[in-house]
């Protein structure tokens, strides 16, 4: 199942990633129609990515914490040297998850965000901590303590994390 998982992810990103698969640019309108088909076609590929990675055998079972900036924790860009992105980056062990790692975290999934919008379980590895040591993922959840509490119930839980392939530059804002 781990290689299936790691095929759909990567062929996946190269369709979405890969300027070459882009579609030249078109001159004058384009049909509703296709617009909407498009997105109808990208939402039902991150479906099934998403499917495929719940599903999927765990990379690793993590003891997860909670961080936030206006605290003593996030002070400003991350090891990456990135602006660390709410309920977006995680810091961890490099020796254990590897920095630049896109993971996925099944008990994340469905998580209210500040905006009303639902968590898709995706995260990236671009933070680390003196005191992030072993089997351990630091979640970034915003500034100050109150953007702690969608992932309050998670604090000191194991998380089941899948590797969801790798990322270059900072991790996206959305």
């Amino acid at each position: 199942m781990m290689l299936t998982v790691a095929a759909a992810v990567a062929a996946l990103m190269m369709l979405f990633a890969n300027p070459a698969n882009a579609e030249p640019a078109l001159e004058g309108p384009v049909a509703y129609n296709e617009i909407i088909a498009e997105e109808q076609a990208q939402a039902e590929a991150q479906a099934l990515l998403e499917a495929s990675l719940h599903e999927a055998e765990p990379d690793w079972r993590l003891s997860a914490r909670l961080y936030h900036a206006g605290g003593g924790g996030a002070t400003g860009m991350d090891s990456l040297g990135c602006q660390p992105i709410a309920m977006r980056t995680v810091a961890v062990d490099p020796r254990v998850v590897p920095r630049r790692t896109r993971l996925y975290i099944r008990e994340t999934v469905g998580l209210r965000l500040a905006d009303g919008r639902t968590h898709d379980g995706f995260w990236y590895a671009s933070d680390t901590g003196g005191a992030i040591k072993g089997a351990k993922i630091d979640l970034y959840t915003g500034h100050g303590r109150g953007s702690m509490g969608p992932v309050m119930p998670l604090n000191m839980s194991t998380l089941t994390v899948v590797n969801a392939g790798s990322f270059d530059g900072c991790p996206p804002a959305e």
